[in-house]
């Protein structure tokens, strides 16, 4: 049997959300490996500055689209011009969301006082968005090298929180998050079921990652976590890089939870 290796030399990767803490960790890291990325983010988000930066690293030929993902005209916008422009696709990262500390009104805030608009755009960026993207992207994942789909979605997809993490802090756990993250996580499934063996279709859950939190919030999550500390970026991103090499070639379906061991 040939030794198995993570090189992307020659792969592409269609990464949302690109710009943000796990998403330019991720590129950073498959470009370092020899893949090039097409980047999605939002208007203002510095795509050019992390495309620019990731053509340091190994000079492939990365791009970039602007793209509000909330819309699911700019959504259809931007897939047309991917079909136009790209011949096929080899890692599709569904990785954008509304998150817990999202500045958002009616977001995170108490129960009674959450608004359906809130909950309709973490619907659409969280969930909508990942289905239309994974629809409008397939044609060209199915003509790719071991193609594969990653969702991020989150502890807060399989388990309740635990509110009084957060007491006496501004930030939050909104129900439309939780709700579009265990969605994200059947969806996988659906996915992976009904898109085998053409396409891999896998998750990731993180746990809470450490951005400087307030003290209080950190301590609280670290008592409650067997590995004594909050997640970082490269923990994700390593779990993610393994879902996309042939390493995990016979892995569908399936939802890696990096949270040491928070959830157990």
């Amino acid at each position: 049997m040939a030794a198995l290796s993570i090189r992307f030399d020659e792969k592409l990767a269609v990464v949302t959300g690109a710009t943000g803490h796990i998403g330019r960790a991720f590129c950073k890291e498959f470009a370092e490996l020899g893949g090039a990325c097409l980047l999605v983010d939002k208007d203002g988000s510095e795509l050019e500055k992390l495309m620019a930066y990731l053509g340091t690293i190994n000079g492939s030929n990365h791009s970039y689209f602007v793209t509000d993902l909330i819309n699911a005209s700019s959504r259809s916008d931007m897939l047309k011009k991917i079909h136009e422009q790209i011949d096929r696709i080899d890692l599709l990262v569904n990785n954008a969301a509304y998150t817990g500390d999202s500045n958002l009104d009616g977001w995170a805030v108490a129960f009674e006082e959450q608004s359906m608009d809130a909950w309709q755009s973490a619907m659409e960026v969280n969930l909508a968005a990942a289905f239309h993207l994974t629809q409008g992207l397939l044609p060209l994942l199915k003509k790719g090298v071991d193609p594969s789909v990653i969702n991020i979605a989150s502890i807060y997809g399989i388990a309740a929180p635990d509110m009084g993490l957060y007491a006496g802090t501004s930030m939050g756990n909104p129900l439309a998050y939780a709700a579009s993250k265990g969605g994200l996580l059947q969806m996988t499934k659906w996915l992976a079921s009904v898109l085998a063996p053409d396409v891999r279709v896998n998750a990731i859950s993180p746990g809470g990652v450490f951005r400087d939190q307030p003290e209080a919030f950190v301590q609280r999550y670290i008592d409650k976590t067997p590995m004594g500390r909050m997640a970082t970026e490269s923990d994700v991103v390593g779990s993610m890089i393994f879902l996309a090499s042939e390493l995990a070639s016979y892995l569908t379906g399936q939802n890696i939870v990096v949270d040491g061991g928070f959830t157990i």
